[in-house]
């Protein structure tokens, strides 16, 4: 028990340095970094056109702005991250001095380049709209969605004889040892005491599910079993979104609601659709991030919105700021009305609120989401936490107060969550709760073992390294490709090796890589030369009439943002890509988290005598990049550099080779990766 706490509270310490991290980094990027440097990193929008402002029906004081330059460069803005207004003096059309407004917009709404803020009734709204040219925007550091990670790290360590405390010291120890006690009774007594109690199961036959799998239809009948906890492992392509989904589904059969909760916007965007597919009511907390009238139609905004008693608690809501715009405050008619008029307003709130929690089967927030105040109180049998493996554990912790059992989901050796403390990742901040349950709580993980995405040669390489070759590919998909006997994963070096592409072998000048700042990483401009050659090579082997009919799509991936804004620029000016632009997206690994292409093309960039590769030592990125393509796999990357690293090698091998082996690398697995 005690040694569950120091290392609850370990967390919290380890957080902290994240934190003071974080706010550092956001400090030094606001004084030191231009104004177009931000921009480029798609963290601000400059110069911006404020639009009109309104209430919404949440009674928060919104603003639209709209994007006017540099539309092409992805942003990081999405709903519920903090933002800041600024003004700026220019000269020669460049921002110069830049003030900041004194206060905080939260993002409600974007779609392309339009944004929706919402902002204090105290903001200067007549300075922002009747100001043109020099007003921008720029994301402000979190400081809400750490208050709350924080405060449910406390929770947790405090809670006491009650499910929370019952939960986290499952979690946190292993299974008793179910060996008799022999030979020294005490100090087998002793070993069963430092370990947690077992996990609790219902007993009853399988259910079947013929729609599913057999390891899939394992996975729904372990979730409906378990009393305390489950794990989902799903590997690359393995189904794991339709497991998820059935499960909730068989889940609702014997609940009448459940919390879905996931790290980002775009997986409960993603989740909440699948489950609306199948007919299911979803009530989605927060604005989506995929805009269309159907994922719309399940938010909380709108449904509420559409509730036949909204008209009148707008009309009360109305009447209450013009009260206030009064200047009779002191006089008791004044606090008699404003009194009544809230009172109306607040019953009328509630009662909506009630309907549309009371009609909903599955409510659906991000983590830090599951602790907006619509939820004050609120409690549920099960949570679903997809993407579990990208989650902070301290971001876990929020929805898990509010449940009494706890169902993961995700892939631990996939994307890892960000961490931007160098000292803090090092001491386990990167440990998520899902890892946590897997290493302490094996008997309840079940592997998703069928895959649907991949040909078979692309999704052996990953299986071997990383699933210890559990993972196998469905009969339909093994032999899938584009060209007859064209070879499915092919790497190309001009670094110095030889590669196994006789096009573009070790011929040509030797490339390297460039560091262009911090905040950028590296670049190599020679090889996303070459990348799009190759590209452009393949294309014409396939041929653009059959690329267009069948609307063949590519994947262009690099771990560097830099590399990924140089071949966007590229492909832009190459004449040759104009009919496709509309089926080829280049962008980072995290970028391409739950996607899917026919081609994927991996610019690895890293190039140098010293055999540095930063931080592609962390291969649960390489894994989720090599698992894009369903049909074709093309690698660039200097094997001189890259193969000093055992996976690497191992990797360039493997596809010179043609994968001549089913068997998992000996000794090889996820552990010796890290």
């Amino acid at each position: 028990m005690n040694t569950t706490i120091q290392a609850l509270q370990q967390q919290r310490v380890l957080l902290q340095l994240e934190y003071y991290a974080e706010k550092e980094a956001f400090r030094k990027q606001t004084e030191q970094m231009g104004m177009m440097r931000k921009v480029k990193r798609g963290d601000a929008w400059f110069p911006l056109k404020v639009g009109k402002s309104y209430y919404n029906s949440l009674n928060q004081l919104a603003l639209e702005v709209f994007r006017t330059t540099d539309q092409d460069i992805e942003h990081n803005f999405e709903f519920g991250r903090p933002v800041v207004f600024f003004k700026t003096s220019t000269i020669n059309h460049q921002p110069s001095t830049i003030k900041y407004y004194p206060f905080t917009g939260t993002v409600s709404f974007v779609d392309g380049d339009r944004m929706v803020i919402t902002v204090p009734d105290s903001a200067p709204l007549l300075d922002l709209q009747s100001t043109t040219d020099d007003i921008g925007i720029q994301l402000s550091f979190d400081e809400t969605s750490y208050r709350t990670m924080f405060d449910a790290l406390d929770r947790v360590i405090k809670a006491k004889n009650n499910r929370l405390a019952d939960l986290r010291d499952l979690f946190y120890t292993t299974a008793p040892s179910k060996l008799p006690l022999k030979g020294d009774a005490f100090e087998r007594k002793e070993e069963r005491a430092m370990k947690g109690r077992a996990v609790e199961r219902f007993t009853f036959d399988p259910m079947r599910f013929p729609w599913l799998n057999p390891t899939q239809e394992k996975a729904v009948n372990e979730v409906l079993r378990a009393k305390d906890v489950a794990v989902v492992h799903g590997p690359p392509g393995t189904g794991k979104t339709t497991t998820l989904v059935e499960a909730i589904n068989e889940t609702l059969m014997r609940e009448s609601q459940v919390l879905v909760c996931a790290q980002s916007n775009m997986a409960v965007d993603w989740i909440s659709e699948k489950l609306v597919d199948r007919g299911i009511s979803v009530l989605r907390i927060g604005n989506p991030t995929r805009v269309n009238d159907k994922m719309l139609s399940f938010t909380y905004e709108r449904r509420f919105e559409a509730h036949p008693d909204y008209t009148t608690l707008w009309s009360i809501r109305k009447a209450i700021r013009e009260l206030r715009s009064q200047h009779k405050r002191g006089s008791e008619s004044f606090h008699q009305k404003m009194d009544r008029l809230k009172s109306r307003a607040t019953e009328l709130e509630i009662r909506i609120n009630a309907e549309l929690f009371g009609e909903a089967r599955v409510i659906a927030s991000t983590l830090v989401g599951a602790d907006n105040r619509l939820l004050m109180g609120q409690k549920f049998g099960t949570v679903f936490i997809d993407e579990a493996a990208q989650a902070l554990e301290a971001a876990c912790w929020i929805p898990i107060r509010r449940v009494s059992r706890v169902i993961f989901a995700g892939d631990h050796c996939q994307l890892p969550p960000t961490v931007k403390s160098l000292a803090a990742l090092k001491a386990g901040l990167g440990k998520t709760l899902m890892e946590r349950v897997v290493e302490n709580r094996p008997e309840v993980v079940t592997l998703l073992q069928i895959q649907y995405r991949m040909n078979e040669k692309i999704m052996r390489f990953s299986s071997n390294w990383f699933y210890g070759g559990k993972v196998e590919s469905a009969p339909q998909i093994k032999y899938r490709g584009i060209l007859d006997y064209d070879e499915p994963m092919v790497w190309v070096d001009r670094g110095g090796g030889n590669g196994n592409d006789g096009n573009h072998g070790n011929e040509g000048p030797v490339y390297h890589e460039e560091f262009i700042g911090e905040s950028f990483g590296r670049i190599n401009k020679e090889e996303a030369e070459l990348t799009l050659q190759v590209l452009e090579d393949y294309f014409r082997k396939i041929s653009k009439q059959r690329i267009l009919d069948e609307r063949i799509d590519v994947g262009i991936i690099s771990p560097y943002r830099a590399q990924v804004q140089y071949l966007r620029r590229l492909i832009k000016k190459r004449e040759f890509f104009k009919p496709y632009r509309s089926l080829i997206s280049v962008n980072t690994v995290d970028g391409f988290q739950g996607q899917e292409r026919d081609i994927i093309v991996i610019s690895l960039v890293r190039s140098n005598d010293e055999g540095q590769i930063g931080f592609l030592r962390d291969l649960r990125r390489m894994n989720v990049a090599i698992t894009r393509a369903r049909m074709k796999l093309i690698i660039l990357g200097d094997i001189n550099t890259l193969g000093k690293h055992p996976f690497y090698r191992k990797l360039y091998e493997f596809i010179k080779e043609e994968a001549p082996s089913n068997l998992p690398f000996e000794g090889e697995d996820l552990e010796k990766s890290k």
